[in-house]
């Protein structure tokens, strides 16, 4: 009853994220950072950087995630842990910690951070899990996932997003998490199956491939719906008879590109 009661007190908070999204877009075009062809410039990021702004960190883990109903403590540590200054652009860097989504260039963002503690806290990661996530971006969304769990399969449709997001991971010393370059519609079948599938981009339906490659009892976490509209925080359970799927509140994220728009017959 708890948690559902957290979910209903939270359903407002994705739909502002949506608006600030959309002012933060408008303010980084007027200054023409949005409009380049490649990834943003982060800071450089190295063993260091884990110290570097803890403060704001426990700020945010107290102020952001803890009132609107992320408990677990697992993941609080993770969000803690996790230098998100470093995986955004350089010239958002003092808004790393803020409520709000950021982008990171291509045409991508960088989640708020509610909506990453959310997602990782609903996939119920445990350690030494193994974890498929579609989406890399940045790079930290895999991040806090590794910090739970023992290996972190992430897959990013954009070859230079995937590099850049390879390289910050690797500096930051996340060994136990590879990023694959390619579309993620279909999954990683070789590695499968996967204790938690986190999808970081919107498709318009949920892909089949991904519910097949969850363990049994293991969880997808997927915002699904149309782009340019709300979307709905799907959850769906591999279970022995087929799946369960449970949809929580509206979000908007950016779509999931490649074979997921290809019209189904």
């Amino acid at each position: 009853m708890r948690r559902a009661a957290a979910r209903r007190r939270s359903s407002a908070a994705p739909i502002a994220a949506a608006g600030r999204l959309a002012a933060a877009l408008l303010l980084c075009a007027a200054a023409g950072a949005c409009l380049q062809q490649g990834p943003q410039p982060t800071p450089e990021p190295g063993p260091e950087s884990r110290n570097e702004r803890a403060g704001e960190r426990r700020a945010m883990v107290e102020r952001q995630l803890v009132p609107r109903g992320v408990s677990d403590p697992r993941v609080l540590d993770a969000m803690r842990a996790v230098p998100r200054h470093v995986f955004v652009p350089a010239g958002l860097a003092a808004s790393a910690y803020a409520d709000t989504p950021l982008p990171i260039g291509m045409r991508q963002t960088i989640s708020q951070p509610y909506i990453v503690a959310y997602m990782t806290e609903a996939a119920a990661l445990r350690p030494g899990a193994k974890v498929l996530e579609i989406g890399t971006g940045s790079g930290y969304q895999a991040a806090v996932a590794a910090e739970i769990a023992g290996r972190v399969h992430t897959i990013e449709i954009v070859d230079e997003l995937a590099a850049a997001a390879r390289t910050r991971l690797a500096a930051l010393g996340y060994d136990n998490v590879e990023v694959r370059a390619g579309d993620g519609y279909r999954g990683w079948p070789e590695e499968a199956p996967f204790d938690a599938i986190l999808v970081t981009a919107a498709p318009d339906h949920v892909p089949p491939a991904l519910v097949e490659q969850l363990a049994e009892g293991a969880r997808l976490v997927i915002p699904v719906g149309p782009n340019g509209a709300l979307q709905a925080m799907t959850i769906v359970t591999r279970a022995a008879n087929g799946a369960v799927t449970e949809q929580t509140f509206p979000v908007r994220f950016v779509p999931m590109t490649g074979e997921a728009q290809v019209p189904r017959r």
